[in-house]
């Protein structure tokens, strides 16, 4: 059986041995529902709270700021919906950029059609969202600014300091989509002005299914499910304790590993272009010579339908991926890429390699040693070359 690389760790992580370890005892004997008075009960809530300020600390917040969901998307949801329903009502504005994720856009929409006044903000050809748009647009009718940190397809990494800056001027909340960066990179919410943040548990090494929203304390947030009393009535629902403290010995190594990684990571991203670079012709950078996450490539090869490409390199053993996974199988061209100016026919050429714990110089070289001529093949066929 052919080895196979795994170079899309923007879309999922693998679940670290160590991570597995710490989870398995709430699958077996350590079973209880952490809202019952006896000692079962009281085991998983202790779990639970120990977990919370883990995760705090990972993002330099305070344990009761933490919130357990469900995943990502389910945080960006609350932050978004139910900031704007809790917002006064002379502040109908919400001011988001083009290139976030769908669990944003989609929000941004639907608040747009229920009476909300929506604003999507540019972004320059480094995928970099333009602050001084936002200077134009955040004022006293302003609620929410909601801007990613790192960009899923890109990895570039917004200035959230000055952004947050901006929109608490105009009296308004701050929100990041912090689900590709957390853990990879330091980040500190009361440092950089964060009011609210999402992460989502299988960017980092846990198993999908758990996330979390942190809000500022202070902060009104209108729930969107009801039920019961668990995390204080914005999330109700049975908490996944396994999947929580999965998430918090995630944490807990990311802290640990994150300048180490960071760097390796970061020397082999910058390998992987240098090789592509030199031996394929035509092809563009997208987001490159930005700040950007250290592990996350993203590249053009005019003259290839990226989707050939994709399919092709999987037959060579490695997974990559045309861009964000949530949005695969649809046919319009990225609108990540488009919103920088690259052309549709150039956004479908391109491919996003993105790495993580596991990696090494051996799927790289496998990279470098495939890849020219399989562009050189598909090239040949679409009469490119």
């Amino acid at each position: 059986m052919k080895k196979r690389y795994y170079f899309d760790n923007n879309a999922t992580t693998p679940v670290r041995p160590e991570v597995v370890e710490a989870m398995l005892p709430y699958l077996t004997e350590l079973y209880g529902n952490a809202s019952s008075a006896h000692a079962f009960g009281r085991e998983a809530r202790h779990a639970i709270e120990q977990s919370r300020e883990t995760i705090a600390r990972l993002i330099g917040a305070e344990p009761d700021e933490i919130y357990f969901t469900g995943c990502g998307t389910e945080s960006d949801n609350i932050a978004l919906a139910g900031s704007m329903m809790s917002a006064p009502k002379d502040r109908k504005g919400l001011i988001t950029s083009k290139v976030e994720h769908s669990a944003i856009l989609k929000t941004a929409a639907k608040l747009g059609r229920e009476g909300f006044t929506v604003t999507f903000l540019d972004v320059d050809g480094f995928c970099r969202v333009d602050l001084d748009q936002l200077k134009e647009h955040a004022n006293g009718g302003t609620a929410l600014v909601s801007i990613m940190h790192a960009n899923n397809e890109t990895g570039v990494l917004q200035d959230i300091g000055e952004a947050a800056q901006i929109a608490h001027d105009a009296g308004a909340l701050f929100h990041t989509d912090a689900v590709q960066s957390t853990g990879k990179i330091p980040i500190d919410v009361k440092r950089m002005g964060i009011d609210m943040l999402s992460l989502s548990g299988h960017k980092l090494n846990a198993p999908k299914g758990i996330g979390v929203l942190y809000i500022k304390k202070g902060i009104s947030v209108t729930p969107l499910t009801y039920g019961g009393s668990h995390e204080r009535g914005i999330r109700p629902g049975t908490e996944n304790v396994p999947w929580i403290v999965a998430l918090a010995k995630a944490a807990e190594l990311a802290m640990k590993d994150m300048s180490e990684e960071a760097m390796n990571l970061s020397a082999l991203r910058d390998r992987l272009e240098t090789g592509i670079e030199k031996t394929i012709p035509d092809i563009l950078f997208n987001g490159r010579d930005v700040p950007r996450l250290p592990g996350t490539s993203n590249i053009s090869f005019p003259g290839v339908d990226g989707e050939a490409l994709l399919f092709s390199m999987d037959l060579e053993g490695i997974a990559v991926s045309t861009g964000s996974a949530c949005t695969t199988g649809e046919v319009e061209p990225s609108h990540v890429l488009v919103a920088m100016g690259r052309a549709p026919k150039v956004a479908q050429s391109s491919l996003r390699f993105s790495m993580g714990w596991g990696n090494t110089d051996e799927g790289v070289n496998h990279i470098l040693k495939v890849l020219p001529p399989v562009v050189q093949r598909l090239r040949s066929i679409s009469g490119a070359v």
